[in-house]
C-alpha cells in the first residue's frame, strides 16, 4: 500500500466547499487547518468529492463519481464481454478503481479521525464529523472484503512511508466487519437524522445511512456465510440487518410514489423521502464531475434477456408458469406484453420515443440486448456535461426487498403482513397490483426465497447489485458459465436488413450450432456458453493485484488459486 501514502500525502489537506473561507495554499499548515468547526467540515468534504456514484467501486474511476453501469453479472451487456461476467480475467498487476482508491479514501477518513479531535469542538460537535468519517471508512471497508475477501484492517492515518501500518497482512473479514458495525453504530447515535439536516447540508450522510449501511452489510454477510457454508454466525448478522431496518423505518422515509419518474430530476432532493443516501452532483459550472449516466446507458449497454425472463406476468405468475406468455414470439414487443409494468419502465418497447427518436432493436442501441430505459434523461444525454441529478446509493425499496429477505433467511418463513409491507408495497408503487403470499406461493408451486430474490432483482435493476447478490446467493457458478441471450431479431422491425446477425441466432428449437442455447427461436446470442467460464473454487473472490503482494513484504498472500 505505499503507492496509497504517496496519494494520501497529496491531498491531506485538500478540502472543498463552497462556503469556505479560501485560505493561501503557502499559509495551510496541519498545525493552522484543525481549529475550527469550518475546518473539520472542510475535511470531511473530501469524503463526498471522493463518493462514487454507484454501489460498487469496479469499472468507476477515481474522478469523484463517473457513474457506470455494472456489466459484471447476467443483468446488463456491453458490445464485449465483461472478463468477470466471462470469466476470462487475469490477476492485475495494480488495480486503482478496486484495491487503491478504497484504501486512499479510509486513509482521508482516518485522517479526519487523528486530526479533527486536535480542535477546539465541544464533544457533540466533534462528534458529528467524526461520525462522518466513520461512516466512509466502514463503507470503503465493505468494499473492499466483498471483492477480496480477508483484507488489511487499517484504523490509523499514515504519515510516514516506513510506518508498519501500509504492510499491514490480511484480516480475517469477520473481525473487518465487525469494525464496520462498530464504526457505524458510532456515526448512527452523532450524525442528524433526515428529519433535522439542513436543506443546504443535502448529500451528507444521516443517521439513516448509518442504519441503512448495517442492514445491507448484514444481509450480505450473513447470506454469504449461509450459503458459501462458513459456519452458523450467519444468523447474528442477518439479525444484525433485521434490527437496523427496524429502526430505519422510524426515521420517516417512504417510497417515492412513481417508479419511473425516481430515477429522474422528478426524484431528485430532499423531499423524496426514499432517498436514504444519495451522491450529489452539479450544479454546472461548480467544478462537481458529472456522472455521465445517460451517456453510458445509450453508448454501452443492454439488458440481456436472462433479466426479461426475471420479470412476472401480469397474473403473478413467472414465465414458465404464466398462460399470458407469448410463444412463438412473432415480435420484438411480444416479451414485454402481460408483464409487470417495472418491465416497460425499464427497457424501451418498439417504436418508443428513445435516444434518437423511435426504439428500433438491433439499430438504436449497442449489445443486441434490451435497451435500458430505466433512469435515461434525455435532456442529459443531448448535453454531454449536463449529467448531474443526485444518484441513490441506498434508497428505501432496496431497505424494504432487504428486510424481507433477512426475516425469511434468518426464520425460514415471512408473513403475509410482512409482504404487504415489503415485496407488495413496491409492487403497488409500480401498478403492479397482484399479491405476493403464501398462500400464491403454494397454491402455485413456487418458493417464497426465489420470488423474494426475483422481486429484489427486477426493482434493483441497473442499480449496482446483482453481482453482489449472485455471489453471496453462491449462484454464479449456475448462472454466469452459459449462453447470455440478447433481444428477439424479427428483420422486418429493424428497418434494415441485419445479414451480420444471422449467425447468432438461435434455429427453430431454440439451438445455435447444434447446442441448446434458449428456447424460442431467432435469438440473438450474445456470448456463446462454451466461451464463458466461473472456477467456483476460485472466482468468488477477487485476486489481489500482484504490486500490493510484492511490496507487503510477504504480509499479504493471494486468493486461491489465483
Amino acid at each position: 500500500m505505499q503507492k496509497i501514502y504517496l496519494l494520501l500525502m497529496v491531498s491531506v489537506l485538500f478540502f472543498s466547499s463552497c462556503d469556505l473561507d479560501k485560505v493561501p495554499e503557502t499559509s495551510l499548515t496541519d498545525v493552522a487547518f484543525w481549529r475550527t468547526e469550518t475546518d473539520v467540515r472542510g475535511a470531511c468534504n473530501r469524503m463526498y468529492d471522493e463518493l462514487a456514484g454507484f454501489t460498487y467501486m469496479s469499472n468507476t474511476s477515481n474522478n469523484g463519481g463517473r457513474v457506470y453501469h455494472d456489466t459484471r453479472s447476467d443483468e446488463l451487456v456491453q458490445t464485449s464481454a465483461n472478463g468477470v461476467s466471462a470469466g476470462s480475467r487475469t490477476v492485475p498487476t495494480t488495480s486503482l478503481n478496486d484495491w487503491t482508491d478504497p484504501y486512499t479514501r479510509i486513509f482521508t477518513a482516518n485522517n479526519i479521525l487523528e486530526k479533527a479531535p486536535n480542535s477546539n469542538l465541544e464533544e457533540a460537535t466533534l462528534n458529528r464529523w467524526l461520525a462522518e468519517a466513520y461512516f466512509f471508512r466502514a463503507y470503503y471497508h465493505f468494499l473492499l472484503v466483498k471483492l477480496y475477501g480477508d483484507v488489511p484492517l487499517v484504523l490509523k492515518a499514515v504519515a510516514d512511508p516506513n510506518d508498519p501500518a501500509i504492510f499491514t497482512g490480511r484480516t480475517p473479514r469477520e473481525e473487518v466487519i465487525q469494525q464496520c458495525y462498530k464504526d457505524l453504530e458510532f456515526a448512527a447515535q452523532w450524525l442528524p437524522t433526515r428529519a433535522k439536516l439542513a436543506e443546504k447540508d443535502w448529500g451528507r450522510v444521516t443517521r439513516s445511512a448509518a442504519l441503512g449501511m448495517i442492514a445491507r452489510i448484514g444481509l450480505y454477510e450473513g447470506t454469504f456465510i449461509k450459503y458459501h457454508k462458513l459456519g452458523n454466525a450467519y444468523s447474528t448478522h442477518l439479525k444484525k440487518s433485521i434490527d437496523a431496518t427496524e429502526l430505519l423505518m422510524k426515521e420517516g422515509h417512504d417510497l417515492y410514489p412513481d417508479f419511473q419518474k425516481l430515477f429522474t430530476f422528478s426524484g431528485e432532493g430532499p423531499k423524496n423521502l426514499e432517498n436514504v443516501f444519495v451522491k450529489v452532483y452539479g450544479p454546472n459550472g461548480a467544478g462537481t464531475t458529472v456522472h455521465g449516466n445517460s451517456r453510458e446507458m445509450e453508448n454501452r449497454v443492454s439488458v440481456t434477456r436472462q433479466m426479461i425472463d426475471l420479470f412476472l406476468y401480469s397474473d403473478g405468475l413467472p414465465r414458465e408458469k404464466s398462460p399470458l406468455k407469448i410463444s412463438p414470439e412473432k415480435s420484438f414487443d411480444d416479451a414485454l406484453a402481460n408483464r409487470d409494468p417495472r418491465l416497460k419502465m425499464t427497457v424501451y418497447s418498439l417504436g418508443e420515443d428513445a435516444y434518437k427518436g423511435a426504439y428500433i432493436p438491433f439499430v438504436q442501441q449497442h449489445g443486441n440486448g434490451y435497451s435500458l430505459k430505466k433512469g435515461f434523461m434525455l435532456d442529459e444525454w443531448v448535453t454531454v456535461y449536463k449529467e448531474t441529478v443526485d444518484k441513490a446509493i441506498i434508497r428505501y425499496g432496496e431497505i424494504l426487498i432487504s428486510y424481507a429477505e433477512a426475516l425469511y433467511e434468518l426464520n425460514g418463513s415471512i408473513s403475509n403482513d410482512q409482504l404487504d409491507k415489503t415485496v407488495n408495497r413496491l409492487r403497488t408503487r409500480a401498478g403492479f397490483n397482484v399479491k405476493l403470499t403464501n398462500d400464491f406461493v403454494t397454491a402455485n408451486g413456487l418458493n417464497m426465497i426465489d420470488e423474494i430474490r426475483r422481486e429484489r432483482t427486477v426493482e434493483l435493476l441497473d442499480e449496482g447489485f446483482r453481482y453482489d447478490d449472485i455471489i453471496r446467493w453462491k449462484i454464479a457458478e449456475v448462472v454466469l458459465p452459459t449462453y447470455i441471450i440478447g433481444a428477439k431479431f424479427v428483420d422486418s422491425e429493424t428497418t434494415k436488413v441485419r445479414k451480420d446477425l444471422q449467425m447468432r441466432l438461435t434455429d427453430a428449437n431454440g439451438k445455435l450450432n447444434g447446442q441448446q442455447a434458449y428456447n424460442e427461436a431467432d435469438m440473438y446470442v450474445i456470448e456463446l456458453g462454451g466461451d464463458r467460464r466461473f472456477d467456483p473454487e476460485r472466482d468468488y473472490l477477487y485476486p489481489i493485484p500482484l504490486n500490493e503482494v510484492a511490496l507487503s513484504k510477504g504480509n499479504i498472500t493471494q486468493n486461491p488459486n489465483w
